[in-house]
């Protein structure tokens, strides 16, 4: 039995820019799902791209064609691609401060294409919006001529500029407090000492009542002693006298 072909989910967003071309380009991605990266074909071209990609675990093949409202800047461009779909940064040729009316030459509406509301900002927004440096991690779009598995997509680092490592700047999580237990890691120690305090408190009580006691033994020795000493001195007295 043959796949069934089916036309995958994109979305969209945008940034502009008249002076930097960094800063001006178009969000895409196209969700397909447990497709993987030798079964893709990728044909980027100025006006559009084609798209597709088959998943053997959803007997499914994804297709795609779009045309743009304007030209990219192929060279420029970059792409990365993960087990739930294919991620692309596509600079706009032209500088322009405004944002494209609509990402497609045709204003007629698709049924699968969305805005991308997580990285979407409004246009006179954007320059206070927080820079996303995906262009960083992704890979470049050179010599791909019909398919993704090609020069330019090999070891392609993680979203924004993440690298291999997920964007945590090559920590290693199992020296924090035991691993995946966190902070909980530090319990053991915490306890023993929290144990060693239990242990010693009636052990200072005791000697509180100790050192109270001697205090009380010796104060009742000396006023014995100046009791037993003051019969003497009276008979002593009373000798002189006589």
């Amino acid at each position: 039995m043959s796949d069934k072909q089916t036309t995958p989910e994109v979305t969209w967003a945008q940034r502009s820019s008249s002076s930097d071309p960094e800063k001006n380009f178009i969000y895409l991605t196209i969700a397909a799902p447990d497709v993987p990266k030798e079964k893709i074909q990728l044909d980027i071209k100025p006006t559009g791209l084609t798209f597709s990609g088959t998943s053997e675990t959803k007997k499914t093949t994804y297709h795609l064609e779009l045309e743009f409202y304007a030209e990219i800047d192929v060279e420029n461009s970059k792409t990365h691609h993960t087990s739930r779909d294919v991620e692309l940064v596509l600079r706009k040729k032209e500088l322009k401060d405004e944002y494209w009316p609509r990402l497609l030459k045709e204003s007629k509406k698709v049924h699968f294409l969305k805005t991308d509301f997580d990285k979407w900002v409004d246009e006179d927004e954007q320059e206070d919006a927080p820079v996303d440096d995906m262009m960083g991690g992704m890979g470049g779009m050179g010599g791909m001529g019909g398919g993704m598995g090609m020069p330019g997509m090999e070891g392609m680092g993680g979203m924004g500029g993440m690298g291999g490592d997920g964007g945590f700047g090559g920590i290693d999580f199992s020296k924090l407090g035991g691993g995946a237990g966190g902070m909980g890691g530090m319990g053991d120690d915490a306890a023993d000492e929290d144990e060693d305090d239990d242990d010693e408190m009636p052990a200072l009580e005791g000697d509180d009542d100790e050192a109270a006691a001697d205090t009380t033994g010796d104060s009742k020795g000396k006023s014995t002693e100046k009791l037993s000493d003051t019969p003497a001195a009276a008979d002593s007295k009373i000798q002189e006298v006589s």
